[in-house]
């Protein structure tokens, strides 16, 4: 008989195999009507980003599958670069003498003793590894390794989760979304328990968040501009700052709580009334503007905030939606009248750290056109296009919440390293480094690893191992020849890159074969963009 932990390892490598939505819906939908129950509710955990912290650092499972595979670190490290996966080149290199003879576990089983040896010592810990390494196959080690080396991920979307399991349950997809949000605990309950309970039980419980899709036409086939309401589509954190039972609770959209990392907005609960939700975005305020994104990320990757920060990138939330008043929940209500209740909620409110959302008045797609293109002078990223009659949905939907980014800025650079993807992409070198000129030298700003097609990547593969001139563990530096179109969306100081800029959501547009090193762009073109940014 096949462990659970098999199916769910089969379970991953055929969602890995296809790229075809379909395909994944019915296979997730499959393994829901056919897995323990037991082990179905770690699987929803999973991939929905509930996963359990590494076991152990990368350095000692480096070492510890040396010695189980009875070679040298040289040599494992030698494998590990040309694999280019850790927990592929455990999974390959790794003995497994009784795989055949003995059952190897459900999913419940060793997540829970995953769970269980995360305070025990380290010499148990590494018991408990090798011990798995012996009874797995190749694929079940890999998905192991993956799981207890913190670095699971699986190419699905949480909405394809939502979906299946509405299928398996028959219930609407938008109750199954909202009851996966907020807390709950795999080790906990079961499947059953978790689908049919009552969505509001937690009052922490967060809704799940309606997101918008990129404008991809002209705006004047949206149909009259007097059924749409704009704002400006700001760059912080999106976030629903909650108030139950005298509590505050806020989300990110990422479904994490991060009340503890803004105590500006804890007074909050003193301003509103109990059963309020709202939707937002947090961002650094100061001075009654917003500052780059660059402030509120010094604070977000901190455990603590100091008083220093607290006075440097105080944070506010801009507030555009609500989603619930009096503990009713009135996301069915027209967009105009929630609009109206929140204006009413925020106007006179004396706390100074909830803002409302600027409405654009234009009476035109011209007239928004120019607010749009102007959009970078109020530090924001562009306009919000929403139905005035909308209601307020889940997840990504297209028809009734656009969002109208201004075009990003551009340059070109040469790639100066590579290294090699994960997933699907394990093989080939697609995660690359680029570089601007600085006089007579060439300094990083940017990595990219997204905007080129497969059959670009493979181009771009070949390139770089006939032009490779050095490594040092899995990257490569690469001859200075291949040039690049570079689009990104914001550009701030930082010391990570030895230019001292880095960019937001750097992507590839093209390779610039008709370019050469020569004419890429400069560090004092990046310096421009910055001060046109920040002006």
């Amino acid at each position: 008989m096949n462990s659970g932990f098999y199916l769910f390892a089969q379970l991953v490598q055929r969602l890995d195999e296809t790229t075809k939505s379909s395909v994944k819906h019915q296979t997730l939908v499959q393994y829901f009507k056919e897995a323990p129950a037991k082990d179905a509710v770690w699987v929803v955990a999973l991939f929905t980003g509930r996963r359990p912290k590494r076991l152990l650092p990368t350095k000692e499972l480096q070492v510890l599958a040396a010695e189980q595979a009875n070679i040298p670190e040289w040599l494992f490290l030698e494998c590990y670069h040309a694999v280019g996966d850790l927990g592929e080149t455990i999974a390959l290199i790794t003995q497994n003498t009784e795989h055949t003879k003995n059952y190897a576990g459900d999913i419940d089983d060793i997540l829970q003793e995953l769970l269980r040896l995360q305070t025990t010592d380290v010499t148990v810990k590494k018991q408990f590894i090798e011990r798995q390494w012996q009874l797995f196959s190749t694929q079940e080690k890999f998905v192991f390794n993956k799981l207890m080396s913190g670095s699971f991920r699986v190419g699905i979307s949480r909405q394809t989760v939502v979906n299946a399991l509405a299928e398996v349950m028959q219930q609407p997809s938008g109750e199954i979304a909202h009851k996966l949000m907020g807390h709950w605990n795999p080790a906990e309950t079961s499947l059953h328990t978790l689908l049919q309970s009552d969505g509001n039980a937690d009052y922490s419980k967060p809704y799940p968040f309606y997101l918008a899709y990129a404008v991809d036409k002209p705006v004047q086939e949206l149909g009259d501009c007097q059924e749409w309401q704009a704002e400006y589509k700001w760059d912080g954190i999106r976030a629903q700052l909650i108030v139950r039972n005298n509590t505050l609770y806020i989300w990110s959209r990422g479904e994490e709580l991060v009340t503890d990392k803004f105590p500006e907005l804890h007074a909050v609960v003193n301003y509103l009334p109990d059963g309020t939700v709202l939707d937002g975005e947090i961002v650094t305020y100061k001075d009654g503007k917003p500052l780059p994104f660059q402030n509120l990320q010094t604070r977000i990757s901190r455990k603590t905030v100091s008083k220093k920060q607290l006075l440097e990138a105080p944070v506010s939330l801009i507030c555009y939606d609500i989603l619930e008043w009096n503990g009713a929940d009135i996301r069915n209500q027209p967009l105009a009248e929630r609009r109206q209740l929140l204006e009413n909620t925020l106007l006179n409110n004396l706390f100074d750290r909830l803002l409302i959302s600027e409405k654009i008045a234009f009476d035109s797609w011209e007239e928004a056109k120019v607010c749009q293109q102007n959009a970078r002078e109020k530090m924001a990223e562009g306009l919000m296009l929403k139905r005035c009659n909308s209601a307020y949905l889940v997840g990504r939907k297209v028809g009734d919440w656009w969002k109208w980014k201004v075009n990003p800025y551009t340059v070109d650079a040469v790639m100066i390293y590579a290294q090699k993807g994960s997933g699907r992409r394990s093989n080939l070198y697609t995660d690359y480094t680029f570089a601007v000129k600085d006089g007579d030298k060439l300094v990083s700003f940017a990595k990219a690893y997204s905007g080129l097609t497969d059959k670009e990547f493979l181009e771009v593969n070949q390139f770089i191992k006939k032009h490779s001139i050095d490594k040092f563990g899995p990257v490569r530096t690469v001859e200075p020849k291949l040039v690049f179109e570079i689009a990104f969306e914001g550009i701030a100081e930082s010391n990570r890159h030895k230019s001292g800029i880095a960019v937001r959501f750097p992507r590839m547009v093209r390779i610039r074969k008709d370019k050469t090193v020569d004419e890429i762009n400069t560090t004092d073109d990046l310096r421009k963009l910055l001060t046109q940014h920040l002006v």
